[in-house]
């Protein structure tokens, strides 16, 4: 009699490895989520940090045009495109280092002619320059979710005492 060799596996041995891989789905998915939040959060305070050195080239510039730049919060937002106000100066001055100025809601804090604080939206967080929130303290109770720009830039500038 020939003896042949069953090719294939055991309904046992696909139960094991189905088991493994969800184990190690288990503990690997957090984890990754934890990352992509993260990195989000980075991503959003390079931005702010990119608008804050933005502003201030923009300031020089409206400097030399004599042009003031009031203290305070001047906010920018997809939803104001259309509107004219009197930070259309300040928005047209940051557009040719700062292009997506129309497209993200944003804010700048200006303190005697200088930017000192910068906050911009990216999905659903903010990021800060200087940097506030991070993926540690994101919502927590010390550091609250922003509603808007202009929020995490006041935050920011509390925290740090920088619109004093």
């Amino acid at each position: 009699m020939k003896t042949t060799k069953k090719k294939g596996f055991t309904l046992i041995e696909l139960i094991v490895v189905i088991a493994i891989i969800g184990v190690l789905a288990a503990i690997l998915v957090p984890s990754m989520l934890g990352y992509v939040k993260k990195s989000k959060i980075q991503g959003a305070n390079s931005e702010a940090a990119t608008l804050g050195k933005a502003a201030n080239s923009a300031a020089t510039e409206l400097d030399e045009e004599d042009k003031i730049i009031a203290d305070g919060y001047h906010s920018f937002s997809k939803t104001d495109a259309d509107e004219v106000n009197d930070e259309d100066d300040i928005k047209e001055a940051i557009k040719p280092f700062f292009g997506d100025i129309d497209s993200i809601d944003s804010c700048v804090g200006f303190k005697d002619g200088a930017c000192v604080v910068a906050a911009v939206r990216s999905g659903k967080y903010y990021g800060t320059w200087p940097t506030y929130y991070t993926a540690k303290n994101w919502d927590d109770d010390d550091h609250p979710a922003p509603d808007t720009a202009e929020d995490a830039a006041t935050a920011v500038a509390e925290e740090k005492g920088l619109m004093d």
